[in-house]
């Protein structure tokens, strides 16, 4: 295929991505430079506003997986993408009253140190191990993304874009820590969304308009958005979709250390309750902005396509491709989409390296060298930040065999997200869970979700079950391309068309059910775990939902957690809470300084704040 290259303008308005992003973190490295402890770097001071942390939330998940690989998705397979928003709705109030009260009114800043109070080191270990494993291969993938594209628009050498991606968050993550890595994301967060609108706004225009785009659309059998079919082999229903796909996005914001590290970072925890909620509207409005692209580009490539015409090599490149052509006698638009595709990029890598350097100090660093000075510290963090920027720069050469990039993004959260969700359910809903049974699940769950997505990365599902659209090739001028040899398909085994031939989405779900299953059978094999040796902040009692009507059947529940011995809030101000739990939680190995680990109260805002663990705690 033809290259067509970058005018002035594009690389002018590119730059200004690069510069702006990197001089907010040499910003905060100078403001903030004063403030010398980890706590300050890695989670801001625990002083954070909604506003910022929600923009943050936002870009980091909606990366260049979502600006690229969702409009090639609905082009190929449909509008049923937009599903998703019932999905996030149901992800972000869950994460809100489920998660977010136990992570906060705890006081930590790993959300495996959460384990280590529950269960004990082992499991804690166990799980930061998985979690830098999934987000080191995940962030290679966001990182390749956005390089193949400007390879496809520009003829830059891919791998020298990587690396160009990779330095540039390391940079001004390394430099200001957690603050800049939110205020760069609220920025990246404009250029998204200014970015798909440019798209959105001239394609219409192309097209005849919105109502032809959509006309369009229908009659290309785009709109088919509500199937209700249950079977879970099956790609993209309404149930693979609300049921999968929740799984696999409660494991993104419900345990994640990258989401739960900025939401406790928020000064109150109406603060950050606030900031998933406003994150939500963010998640709509870009998911809208990428399904309604996928459509314009269908309407604009209805009749040649420039994938299976040979043109384009991968789906992933259909979008540069259609903005090159859109924009091709508009200089410096196509600089803004490929400013667009980084911004999602940068704000997920940067996170995600801010998220590793967090983890790995926490709960490996300060464990071995727990009177390690302020000073040390920072320069720790800081070399994390380096070091893990290094490594997932270095693992986007694994994602380019990855194939479709939003597959293999989701697929990766649902293969450790699922089981490492089953996890914290275990620890936070089932307070008769041992340790023993916890390890057991995380592993079980870990081994299903990984034997169902290797199986169907070796055997993919058969088009029976994905149901790619047709595409046409009719008014292709087809002289100069290449004709694709289809590849001939090996003997596939029986259970490639059942277990391996499930949807994506449920590869979370498989592991979340193998986690659970296993984890309550061998904790009552192994002996139940004591509620009354548990610190009722650590459980959060939902059969309190179930059991409203009855005070004799909620108290058989608990399993023994002292839930009725005083209101949280009174709990907090006599520290009663944590002295019924304290014989258990220091069996598990922590520090006697860790039962004044409990945020404050403000009666006037009727939330939870940081200033009274900020008074206990200084690292």
């Amino acid at each position: 295929m033809e290259v067509k290259n970058f005018a002035v303008w594009d690389y002018v308005v590119f730059a200004a991505l690069f510069i702006i992003s990197s001089g907010i973190g040499v910003f905060y490295a100078i403001k903030e430079r004063k403030k010398t402890t980890s706590r300050e770097f890695l989670v801001g001071g625990r002083q954070m506003n909604f506003g910022p942390v929600a923009l943050s939330l936002t870009a980091s998940f909606m990366s260049a997986v979502t600006v690229l690989g969702t409009p090639a998705d609905v082009y190929r397979f449909g509008a049923s993408y937009a599903l998703f928003i019932i999905t996030y709705a149901l992800v972000i109030i869950l994460t809100s009253h489920l998660f977010i009260p136990v992570f906060y009114r705890s006081g930590i800043t790993s959300t495996y140190e959460y384990l280590q109070l529950r269960f004990n080191k082992p499991v804690r270990y166990a799980a930061t191990i998985i979690y830098i494993v999934q987000t080191i291969l995940y962030t290679g993938v966001v990182v390749y993304a956005p390089a193949l594209a400007l390879n496809q628009v520009t003829g830059f050498d891919l791998w020298g874009s990587v690396i160009a991606t990779g330095t540039v968050c390391t940079f001004y993550c390394t430099l200001g820590g957690l603050k800049a890595v939110v205020w760069t994301d609220a920025f990246q967060m404009v250029v998204m969304i200014v970015g798909f609108l440019t798209v959105l706004i001239q394609g219409s225009n192309h097209a005849g308009g919105l109502h032809r785009v959509l006309e369009q659309a229908e009659n290309g059998s785009r709109l088919y958005i509500f199937d209700f079919d249950v079977d879970p082999l099956r790609r993209h229903t309404f149930w693979t979709i609300s049921v999968g796909g929740t799984f696999t996005w409660l494991g993104i914001y419900g345990v994640n250390q990258s989401t739960i590290q900025r939401c406790i970072s928020c000064k109150t925890e109406k603060h950050a309750k606030l900031a998933l909620y406003f994150n939500l509207l963010g998640l709509w409005i870009i998911v809208l902005c990428a399904v309604f692209s996928g459509l314009t580009m269908y309407s604009h490539f209805k009749d040649c396509d420039p994938w299976t015409s040979g043109i384009i090599s991968a789906p992933d490149q259909l979008m540069p491709y259609f903005v090159m052509e859109l924009f091709s006698t508009m200089p410096g638009l196509p600089g803004l989409f490929v400013a667009c595709a980084f911004s999602g990029t940068l704000s997920t890598v940067a996170a995600s390296i801010n998220a590793l350097a967090t983890v790995t100090f926490e709960d490996f660093v300060k464990s071995c060298f727990p009177r390690i000075s302020d000073k040390l510290s920072i320069w720790i963090s800081k070399g994390l930040c380096l070091l893990f920027g290094v490594i997932c720069t270095s693992t986007a050469v694994a994602a380019s065999f990855m194939g479709s990039i939003i597959q293999a993004a989701l697929s990766i959260h649902g293969m450790c997200g699922g089981p490492m969700l089953g996890l914290f359910s275990l620890g936070i809903f089932f307070p008769f869970v041992n340790w023993k049974g916890a390890l057991a699940g995380l592993l079980t769950g870990i081994f299903f979700s990984f034997w169902v997505a290797i199986g169907a990365f070796i055997y993919p599902a058969p088009a029976s079950k994905t149901w790619p659209l047709p595409l046409s090739t009719d008014q292709c001028d087809l002289s100069n391309v290449t004709e694709s040899v289809t590849p001939v398909l090996s003997s596939r085994p029986a259970i490639a068309e059942t277990w391996y031939a499930i949807s994506y989405l449920h590869y979370s779900t498989v592991g979340w059910l193998g986690c659970i299953a296993a984890g309550v059978i061998i904790s009552f094999l192994t002996g139940r775990q004591k509620g009354k040796d548990i610190p009722p902040l650590l459980i959060r009692p939902v059969c309190n939902l179930f059991c409203f009507w009855s005070k004799k059947y909620k108290t058989l529940c608990w399993c023994g957690v002292q839930h009725d011995s005083g209101t949280e809030q009174e709990n907090l101000e006599n520290g009663c809470t944590w002295q019924q739990g304290a014989e258990s939680v220091l069996q598990n190995g922590l520090k006697q300084e860790s039962l004044a680990h409990v945020p404050g109260y403000d009666p006037k805002d009727k939330s939870y704040d940081n200033m009274a663990l900020e008074k206990i705690t200084h690292f």
